[in-house]
C-alpha cells in the first residue's frame, strides 16, 4: 500500500466527517439512493452516474454493495476529483465537466445509465439551469432508469417546524465545531491548502471558483417534483425525508 493511497483514504475520511457535521443522516440518504438504483438495475452490472460526485462518496458505497458496478464520478472540482481518482478502483470512471454547460454529457464514457445519483450538490445551480439540467439528465438514463437527488428541500407544508428543525441542527453543528469535534467547510479547505500534495489543486480550484460557489438555492421538494415532471419523467415522488432534507426520485 503506497502513501498516496493512504493519504487518499485519510482525506476521504476527513471529507466524510466534515460532511456528516452538516448531514448526520448522510448514510441514510445514501442508502435510499442506492436502494433505488438496485431496484431498477437489470441482471448485469449496474451502470451508475455519480453526478457532482466530489470525492466519489456515493460510488465508493455503491462498489461496496456491488463490486462489479460500472460507476462514473462527474465533477468540476479538481481537489475532490483527485481524491476520488486516488480512492476508487481503476475500472471506475472519473471525469471533469461543468454542469452549467449543456455539453457536460459529452464527457461521459457511457451513453445510458441505470441510475443517476446526486447528494447535496445541485443547490449551487440556479432555478432555470437546474430545470434544464433535469431534462439533460433524463437523456442519459436508460428507459426505466432512475434519477435521485438528495438535498436541502424544505417541506413547504410545514414551514414553522422545518425552520425550527433547521435551527436545531445549526446549533448542534456549531457546538461540535466549538468543541473541536469536526471541521467546518472553511476549515476543511484550509487543511487541504496546507497539504503539499493538494495545495496546487486548491489554487486551481480557486481559479475555477474565484468568488466561491454561487449562493445556495434551496427550493421545496414540490418545486423539484414539478420540474422533474416538466422534464418528461413518467414517475416522480419523494423517496426519503428527514427534517428540511429530502430525496426526490424520478423514473424515465
Amino acid at each position: 500500500m503506497t502513501p498516496y493511497i493512504v493519504d487518499a483514504r485519510a482525506w476521504q475520511e476527513s471529507w466524510d466527517r466534515q460532511q456528516e457535521a452538516y448531514l448526520p443522516d448522510r448514510e441514510h440518504r445514501f442508502a435510499a439512493l442506492l436502494d433505488a438504483a438496485e431496484a431498477v438495475a437489470g441482471d448485469g452490472p449496474p451502470r451508475l452516474l455519480d453526478l457532482a460526485g466530489g470525492t466519489g462518496s456515493i460510488s465508493l458505497r455503491a462498489l461496496a454493495r456491488r463490486p462489479d458496478a460500472q460507476v462514473t464520478v462527474l465533477d468540476l472540482d479538481p481537489v475532490l476529483l483527485h481524491i476520488a481518482e486516488a480512492s476508487l478502483p481503476r475500472h471506475a470512471g472519473v471525469v471533469t465537466a461543468d454542469l452549467n454547460r449543456p455539453d457536460w454529457p459529452d464527457a461521459l464514457p457511457h451513453h445510458e445509465y441505470d441510475a443517476v445519483l446526486t447528494a447535496t450538490a445541485l443547490h449551487w445551480l440556479d432555478g432555470p439551469r437546474l430545470a434544464t439540467l433535469y431534462r439533460e439528465i433524463r437523456q442519459v438514463l436508460k428507459p426505466g432508469g432512475v434519477f435521485v437527488n438528495a438535498d436541502h428541500m424544505p417541506d413547504d407544508t410545514l414551514p414553522t417546524l422545518t425552520g425550527r428543525l433547521s435551527e436545531q441542527a445549526r446549533q448542534r453543528r456549531a457546538a461540535r465545531r466549538r468543541a473541536g469535534a469536526v471541521l467546518s467547510w472553511e476549515g476543511w479547505w484550509e487543511q487541504a491548502a496546507a497539504d503539499p500534495d493538494l495545495a496546487t489543486l486548491v489554487e486551481k480550484r480557486r481559479a475555477i471558483y474565484p468568488s466561491g460557489h454561487s449562493p445556495e438555492w434551496t427550493p421545496s421538494a414540490g418545486w423539484h417534483l414539478d420540474a422533474l415532471r416538466e422534464a418528461g419523467f413518467r414517475e416522480v415522488g419523494v423517496l426519503w425525508r428527514n427534517g428540511a432534507d429530502a430525496a426526490v426520485a424520478a423514473v424515465r
